[in-house]
């Protein structure tokens, strides 16, 4: 069995039908075990090769937070790749399902390969995949994730570190904006290996006039020790 196969095996055993209806609920869903912990190693590596991204960003000087995020050049490792393009024909569905909802189009094609195409034509032709690093003390301020008009609804974080070991604190923030109501929060602590599949700005919610657009943002609390890296993928490329 190759690499890409044991891959799209590990994909393929998160309940996707479940996963949706929390997504429909919450706006964000945790998978199983998507990669490995020797994988979540190999990745947290790539951060001190700096070849390897097409910026850094310190998020203190730009009042995002504090810590720090390197965005990958178009050269992705083949398991940044690979998680990519096996997870978008799982999400691709509820995508399209989350546009008829609020009437809105849906222009995404079956393969992440042809989408990509129509972002790049757009004038969104940066790569978006992130790799973030926090230590102690740093946080990520609530934000709403806007690279420019072609945007996939939905995105997914991977935690590459093991809670309570490597660090403590660190839980990914979301709160949802709910029509006429106050805002509600969540927090989750993201597994090593596992992801969480989450809203990338927006999500439909029913009232009862039918179906209303429900801003969503998502950050992350203060790390109170050690170090915690994840891995963001992104369906869509940046302006």
């Amino acid at each position: 069995m190759t690499e890409t196969t044991r891959l799209e095996s590990s994909v393929a055993q998160t309940d996707w039908a479940a996963l949706e209806a929390e997504l429909d609920t919450h706006g964000n869903a945790p998978t199983g075990p998507l990669i490995t912990p020797a994988q979540c190693r190999e990745l947290t590596a790539l951060y001190d090769q700096p070849d390897r991204f097409r910026t850094t960003v310190d998020m203190a000087r730009h009042r995002f937070g504090s810590g720090q995020y390197r965005y990958f050049t178009h050269d992705l490792p083949d398991l940044v790749r690979d998680l990519r393009e096996a997870i978008y024909p799982r999400l691709l569905p509820i995508a399209r399902a989350w546009a008829v909802k609020l009437g809105k189009p849906a222009p995404w094609p079956d393969t992440l390969t042809e989408w990509l195409t129509m972002c790049h034509e757009a004038g969104q032709n940066k790569s978006a995949q992130i790799l973030l690093r926090y230590g102690p003390g740093d946080w990520n301020a609530l934000h709403r994730d806007v690279f420019g008009d072609m945007v996939f609804p939905l995105q997914v974080v991977i935690g590459l570190n093991t809670p309570g070991t490597d660090f403590t604190g660190g839980e990914f923030l979301m709160t949802e904006q709910r029509p006429r109501a106050q805002t509600r929060g969540s927090a989750t602590t993201l597994l090593q290996g596992h992801g969480l599949v989450f809203t990338t700005r927006d999500r439909p919610v029913a009232t009862k006039r039918g179906w209303s657009n429900g801003p969503m943002r998502h950050g992350v609390s203060t790390v109170r020790s050690g170090t915690r890296h994840t891995l963001g993928l992104v369906f869509h490329d940046a302006a």
